[in-house]
């Protein structure tokens, strides 16, 4: 992933928003990029966070104050510098290749130079566990010397994500109880337990944590602040940030995946779309009760919504907790979907497909159009290029439309084909959207002859809904979830919003 300057600054203020006291936002002496954000964020004003910078100790050789990196950092016009260092004595021989000593000179002078040039330092003790299980003297000796250099924090760093809960609890105690500056945790994620870390670590005294939004970062990740975020504040009681902006979580989180070009993890604690989905019909009926009984923290605590979802698992309750139907109506609901899920349909992520499903059953729902014929062609030229074409005919109340279109690919030929028929007749439908397309196999073992399962989502700019088409034939259940779509986006729900369900004009 890379973002620009300007979205490195929007993610600076969503993380200001949210109650952030200090925001790493670069390695300046890395690239111009980095250069241009410094100068940029340097003319931003924040509400709580403070903007720190990145650096390495000095080089091998070389005095701080002629260290062109360490110059850099100091012309900053950020106020906290974040220096990382060596700890562990196979980085020394291997990577550094400078003596112990040299080591440890290294970090008290490129701390006092910053000290002296009135910055505040934050010291990145590198591969510390894995130093303190190699040689936890000289590990400590790094710490110490960081700090009476000038450091106002330690940072132990598991640089390598390499350690468990019970191993950083024991040398975050032990230095905790060594050292007179307070000491902070930094955690990768190459075990799984990269924020089960970062907690260890507070809970036996670290007072400062790193990490990033949604754990990215190198090989599994780092520690996600998404969810030891709310770990502190919502259950262990530490004071993080402001409790009205904890409801933002899931906004930024979202935002920063969006900035990325990262779809957000559907299962991500917290904040993911089935952090508090419901499927199984004990499980919604004990929701219906008392939302307690299955869900670990209120979900409006995040920024986070409830979410009922319709399975073979489900049971009246999920239904009605979805529509106001009768006992009856909402049984036969439930049978009925238990007889597609046994065909490989999947209503739990095609919430559209799933209230046309209930309207169906109570007679409520009204087909945009009655179909009489789809046709598409593709056809691959000598030439290399690829030509599709589609051809509908349908019926609306009682008028018959005929209409082609070429697409980019068999669907996008037949939604256009289909808006073209009746896109003047329901005017909403301008502004339907498909955002997603995602195809499954659901039994791989018979090869092309298999049953395909299509999952669209659509917008209308106001709201999301998933649809769903389950066929042998990957076109035709590309065209039952298009239809699901549209006719899910043209619901009253959703269509009242912009203007109506119809608007009458003249067939063709």
């Amino acid at each position: 992933m890379a973002l620009s300057v300007d979205e490195k600054v929007r993610v600076a203020h969503a993380l200001d928003g949210l109650g952030v006291q200090l925001i790493e936002a670069g390695f300046p002496a890395s690239n111009p990029k980095e250069e241009a954000l410094f100068e940029l964020l340097s003319r931003e004003r924040f509400e709580t966070a403070e903007i720190a910078a990145f650096g390495l100790t000095r080089r091998k050789g070389v005095r701080a104050a002629d260290d062109s990196s360490l110059r850099l950092l100091a012309d900053s016009f950020v106020s906290v510098c974040t220096l990382v260092g060596k700890t562990w004595s196979l980085h020394l021989e291997k990577v550094t290749r400078v003596d112990p000593e040299e080591n440890l000179r290294m970090i008290a002078d490129s701390i006092a130079f910053l000290v002296g040039e009135g910055k505040r330092v934050i010291y990145d003790a590198e591969h510390f566990f894995d130093a303190w299980r190699d040689d936890a003297a000289y590990a400590l000796r790094c710490l110490q010397t960081a700090a009476g250099a000038g450091a106002e924090n330690v940072t132990l760093c598991d640089t390598n994500g390499s350690s468990l809960p019970p191993q950083v609890a024991e040398a975050t105690a032990r230095v905790i109880d060594e050292l007179d500056v307070p000491v902070g945790i930094h955690t990768h994620d190459d075990t799984g337990c990269g924020v089960a870390n970062a907690l260890a670590a507070v809970e036996h005294g670290a007072s400062l944590v790193q990490g990033t939004m949604n754990g990215y970062g190198e090989r599994c990740g780092n520690a996600n602040l998404v969810s030891i975020l709310p770990a502190l504040q919502l259950k262990l009681g530490y004071h993080c940030i402001e409790a009205g902006r904890m409801r933002r979580l899931t906004e930024v989180a979202h935002l920063v995946d969006e900035l990325c070009n990262v779809t957000p993890n559907p299962n991500q604690p917290y904040v993911g779309a089935n952090a508090f989905a419901h499927k199984g019909g004990m499980h919604v009926a004990g929701v219906n009760r008392d939302a307690r009984t299955f869900e670990h923290v209120d979900p409006a605590a995040v920024g986070a919504d409830r979410r009922v979802l319709i399975s073979e698992l489900s049971g009246k309750g999920t239904v009605q907790a979805r529509a106001s139907v009768d006992d009856g109506t909402a049984a036969r609901v439930v049978e009925r979907v238990k007889e597609l899920e046994s065909r490989g349909y999947q209503f739990e992520a095609a919430d559209g497909s799933f209230d046309l499903l209930i309207r169906k059953e109570t007679g409520e729902h009204e087909p945009l159009f009655r179909l009489e014929a789809w046709r598409a062609i593709v056809e691959k030229r000598e030439d290399g290029q690829v030509q599709t074409e589609a051809t509908i005919k349908i019926w609306v109340e009682g008028e018959r439309y005929v209409r082609t279109a070429e697409g980019n690919g068999p669907v996008n030929a037949l939604d256009r084909a289909l808006r073209s028929a009746i896109g003047e007749r329901y005017p909403h439908l301008r502004d339907i959207e498909l955002v997603n397309f995602k195809v499954r196999i659901l039994d791989e073992k018979k090869g092309t002859g298999a049953v395909t399962r299509v999952l669209l989502d659509a917008s209308d700019g106001a709201d999301t809904w998933g649809s769903i088409g389950v066929s042998e034939n990957i076109i035709e259940a590309s065209w039952e979830a298009l239809v699901d779509s549209l006719e899910a986006g043209m619901l009253p729900t959703r269509s009242e919003r912009h203007g109506g369900r119809a608007a009458e004009v003249a067939p063709s």
